[in-house]
């Protein structure tokens, strides 16, 4: 494994995404005998956290090849969602953004890393394409 080479991979993801080290995590873990790569994102505005993409592959550089020929390609091959939410405990109503095949893949975005007794889902929108 190359760490210039992830360094740099990282780095496009980051910039063709348009986003910084504090709103995109890249969390590597072995699986089976395979790295698995989740790609998460964090909203600037109330800290939370929800999976944009994994990837499985040999390595790390492999995983992260894999990514930035997704980042490239997803909103040609996904639909947009529009998810209203709220934190248990919370008053606010939060409006996310996620692209997925169906409306199961965007919800799993919404609630990777959690209990799904902590997020009460009040709506989900399918957004017209453009």
């Amino acid at each position: 494994m190359d760490e210039f080479d992830i360094a740099r991979l990282e780095r496009e993801i980051r910039q063709y995404l348009g986003l910084d080290a504090a709103q995109l995590q890249f969390d590597f873990r072995e699986l089976d005998g395979q790295t698995r790569l989740d790609l998460v994102t964090v909203n600037p505005r109330h800290q939370q956290s929800f999976l944009f993409r994994f990837e499985t592959g040999r390595d790390k550089v492999e995983c992260l090849e894999k990514m930035l020929a997704y980042v490239r390609s997803y909103r040609d091959n996904e639909s947009s969602y529009t998810l209203q939410w709220r934190t248990r405990g919370d008053r606010e109503l939060q409006t996310s953004y996620f692209r997925a095949h169906n409306v199961y893949e965007a919800l799993d975005k919404l609630y990777y890393g959690r209990d799904l007794n902590t997020i009460t889902v009040f709506s989900v929108v399918l957004n017209p394409s453009s």
